[in-house]
């Protein structure tokens, strides 16, 4: 471990990309908030998507999510640009594929940084970029018995 330029006397985290995963099987908020403990940070950010009731005026009924073969990879570019870009101590990002129903968790991300603001900035950036660049899609089915498919990048 190294000092960090940001906050002198602070060591860097060896690795501070803890977890990140696409999976089938339920996320747990527990187990990301596990994930990002740093005794170094005073701050951790953590953002939860869920599955919610409706979308663009039309009542969802259910929905899908599934992912390109290079999404763990386009994961990990993404966590690595945050981690270069703000003076992170431990990050984490869950997606889930599969068949999901409304209330369920469909994404966990969390960030520890040395400060609030920074952990807050870090993590926005972290789920805005998953959203973006991480091909996952969203197959969504309407209560009126119409669907549509939503790309996330």
């Amino acid at each position: 471990m190294v000092p960090t330029h940001d906050h002198p006397g602070e060591q860097a985290a060896s690795d501070p990309i803890r977890l990140l995963a696409i999976r089938d099987t339920p996320l747990s908020v527990d187990e990301i908030f596990r994930a990002v403990g740093d005794d170094a940070a005073g701050g951790t950010a953590l953002f939860v998507g869920m599955v919610r009731n409706h979308d663009g005026g039309q009542d969802v009924g259910a929905l899908g999510y599934s992912c390109h073969p290079s999404a763990q990879d386009e994961l990990r570019r993404v966590a690595e640009k945050v981690v270069a870009e703000f003076p992170v101590r431990a990050l984490a990002a869950v997606h889930r594929v599969g068949d999901l129903r409304v209330g369920d968790l469909a994404v966990v991300v969390a960030v520890s940084c040395p400060h609030r603001a920074e952990a807050f900035e870090a993590c926005r950036k972290l789920i805005d970029d998953l959203k973006h660049e991480v091909p996952i899609w969203k197959h969504q089915r309407f209560s009126d018995g119409t669907e549509e498919w939503v790309g996330a990048c």
